[in-house]
């Protein structure tokens, strides 16, 4: 099935390897899913607040803010395509449904498409399972 695309498959492959470091900055380092105790040493707290007031930044994720950036970048008609796509890779829609796919993004648009995608946590094994349905 050869489908025409505004935003190319390159484009969109890019946009699966940032979903994939983002949400890889993401994940938690619990295998079992649980929240653990933490115990801290009592020698060890006597200094711990010998710091500076922010003194224990978190690292930013910079992979998250690229990407929705990208997305913020994408015009109308491509936003709806990546979200069209992201819709038969998950299985609303059919290949052959793709036009229609992206009729309904483009009329159902109403917030950020960049706050839509980066919120879902399988977002590049959606669009990467579309890419193969649609066989690009």
């Amino acid at each position: 099935m050869a489908t025409d695309l505004n935003l190319s498959p390159d484009t969109i492959r890019m946009l699966i390897q940032k979903a994939r470091a983002a949400s890889g900055a993401v994940e938690d380092g619990f295998e079992d899913g649980r929240d653990h105790e933490v115990e801290f040493d009592a020698d060890m707290l006597e200094d711990t607040h010998a710091h500076d007031g922010l003194a224990e930044e978190e690292v930013e994720d910079l992979s998250s803010e690229e990407l929705r950036e990208l997305i913020d970048d994408l015009n109308v008609d491509e936003a709806a395509e990546l979200v069209a796509l992201l819709w038969v890779g998950r299985g609303d829609y059919d290949a052959a449904d793709f036009p229609q796919a992206v009729e309904d993004a483009r009329e159902r648009a109403v917030g950020s498409t960049a706050k839509y995608l980066t919120g879902m946590p399988l977002l590049a094994d959606h669009l990467e399972a579309g890419l193969d349905a649609l066989e690009l």
